[in-house]
């Protein structure tokens, strides 16, 4: 029996094709977020990108489960699950929130604080089987705590303010950011959150300096307090995170939560592993 399975965040897409527990297939593809893209932009990807790596055995394909970024209502869910039984002609679709597969990658069957850093953020208590509680994330212009998003919004309103040293400054606009460019990019850019994470890129190769040391952690000290300090006896759990953001700043994020109480626990770059052991057990 062929099994795929979808972990799809606003920036890419990883698909994993198994064959009981065996890999057969990796393919990556951009985000989808049905919250910003429409089902015609989704079909496109999907046909365009995904669909012709699969010629030999999409049809022996029986089942997929995808978790996704913005699958947070049955409306988003129902419109991931059309764009896939149309473009890949596979009637047996589940559709979850990409929270749900940090949790199963992250905690498996124990109990745990699970968190999404990655271009944008969330996090949840997880029982071992069921998400308890959720602090809502909505979205890079008033949350993505300690994601990637809010890392490049807070760099450019410093950057905007005049609060960055002179050669931070001129670094960054000799990497093409300036005033204009930005606005651009955040104002006319149809998943505007994609390019402020691009900034938190930049952000990452320059951490020699105290200004940037101060955006993140003004960053993740936000996630402590406005995230994690939310949840019932939070700081009886560990907090466990997956992505990008949290994988490559763990020794800061570590220290910024010691700051707030808690320890960390698992870190991992991308919950596929955890998914794949999760749905071949």
């Amino acid at each position: 029996m062929y099994v795929m399975i979808a972990d799809s965040g606003s920036t890419k897409t990883d698909w994993t094709l198994l064959k009981g527990s065996e890999i057969i297939k990796q393919v990556k593809t951009i985000g989808f977020n049905p919250y910003f893209q429409t089902r015609d932009q989704i079909n496109l990807e999907i046909l365009n990108h995904l669909k012709p790596h699969l010629p030999e055995v999409l049809h022996l394909v029986t089942e997929i489960h995808y978790y996704g970024a913005g699958c947070s209502t049955p409306e988003k869910c129902r419109l991931i699950e059309e764009c896939l039984s149309l473009t890949l002609d596979i009637s047996k679709i589940n559709v979850s929130h990409d929270l749900l597969a940090a949790a199963r990658a992250l905690c498996k069957r124990d109990w745990g604080i699970a968190s999404i850093l990655g271009t944008g953020s969330n996090s949840c208590l997880y029982d071992g089987s069921h998400i308890l509680e959720n602090v809502p994330s909505t979205g890079y212009l008033w949350s993505d705590h300690g994601g990637g998003s809010q890392i490049g919004k807070c760099f450019i309103r410093d950057y905007f303010e005049d609060r960055l040293q002179a050669d931070l400054v001129k670094a960054f606009e000799a990497a093409g950011f300036n005033r204009e460019v930005i606005l651009d990019n955040v104002y006319k850019n149809s998943v505007p959150a994609k390019y402020l994470a691009t900034v938190s890129l930049f952000v990452s190769k320059h951490l020699q300096y105290a200004d940037v040391m101060r955006v993140l952690e003004e960053c993740f000290d936000t996630f402590f307090v406005q995230q994690i300090n939310k949840y019932s006896n939070s700081k009886k759990y560990k907090v466990h995170t997956v992505g990008s953001i949290g994988y490559y700043y763990k020794e800061l994020i570590a220290k910024v939560a010691k700051k707030h109480g808690y320890e960390m626990g698992n870190v991992i770059q991308s919950p596929m592993e955890g998914l794949i052991a999760f749905h071949t057990q």
